[in-house]
């Protein structure tokens, strides 16, 4: 995670991000952020995770996104390569914070993508332990060409599935594969041949729980998935009593702030310790 020190809506490059909005009640907005990050952290570490935190730099607002930094996987990881120029500063930062980790052991390696791609971390790539396999995103930030790439770098199958809306811009923002083997996600961000896909390789349409705009539209599917615990930054009472219906827990703690950029719980955190082994 990435303390949101210097977290503002400061430039708009998705629908959700306002920043008029944001600028009359900076002070308030940033101490607002400040509450929901540490609560967040709390319930993560209740939970018994182990946190590593990224230092933030001044002038890079979205850094606190730390989903989008870099694809980990097996001890390797594989740097983001941003579409904006907003956030391309934060690549140098974040190559600080990997090679840190790569020196104290966390990681074993750093691998780099091929030149000309963009590919926007873990927010466009996600892992699924039940499946073993990733889950790419691409379209509005992440190239087609990255998918290739990924499996080449990591070994593993890695799954294209095209995002169809320019406000569901990640792939983290509309789909979510829980430990399960179920697979929550937002149908209309996707596009026909992508639903088809994910259904697909659901393999029993019981396993797809389909949220609605109630919950997409306050990036509750943008959420992380810890064993049987969810943690999301919304969720119905419907979508909760579905999860809890099929055995999960979840903890619903409000990011509102990080909303305003277009974030949720998944997009404030990155994944370091996932493998072929991993179990929550």
């Amino acid at each position: 995670m990435c303390p949101p020190d210097h977290y503002e809506v400061a430039y708009a490059i998705n629908p959700w991000m306002h920043p008029d909005d944001w600028r009359p009640h900076a002070n308030d907005l940033a101490a607002e952020s400040r509450r929901e990050w540490l609560a967040l952290r709390a319930v993560f570490e209740e939970l018994g995770a182990d946190i590593v935190l990224a230092e933030p730099a001044p002038g890079l607002p979205d850094m606190v996104f730390t989903a989008n930094a870099a694809v980990v996987f097996d001890g390797v990881a594989v740097p983001a390569r941003f579409r904006f120029s907003e956030r391309q500063g934060e690549e140098p930062a974040f190559a600080r914070t990997f090679a840190g980790l790569a020196g104290d052991g966390t990681l074993s390696a750093v691998a780099q993508l091929p030149a000309g791609l963009s590919q926007e971390g873990a927010g466009d790539c996600i892992w699924d332990r039940s499946r073993k396999l990733f889950w790419a995103g691409y379209g509005p930030r992440s190239d087609r060409r990255a998918v290739d790439a990924l499996a080449g770098q990591f070994g593993q199958r890695v799954v294209p599935l095209e995002l169809a809306t320019e406000a569901f811009y990640h792939l983290d923002t509309c789909f979510c594969p829980l430990t399960g083997g179920d697979i929550l996600f937002y149908p209309p961000a996707f596009t026909e041949a992508g639903q088809r896909t994910i259904a697909e390789l659901a393999g029993d349409p019981e396993r797809l729980i389909a949220a609605g705009p109630e919950d997409a539209d306050r990036l509750g599917v943008n959420a992380v998935n810890l064993g049987r615990d969810i943690v999301a930054g919304a969720c119905s009472e419907g979508l909760q009593a579905r999860l809890t219906a099929r055995g999960y827990r979840v903890h619903v703690v409000p990011l509102d702030a990080f909303r305003r950029s277009g974030g949720g719980a998944f997009c404030l955190t990155l994944r370091l310790d996932l493998d072929l082994r991993t179990v929550d």
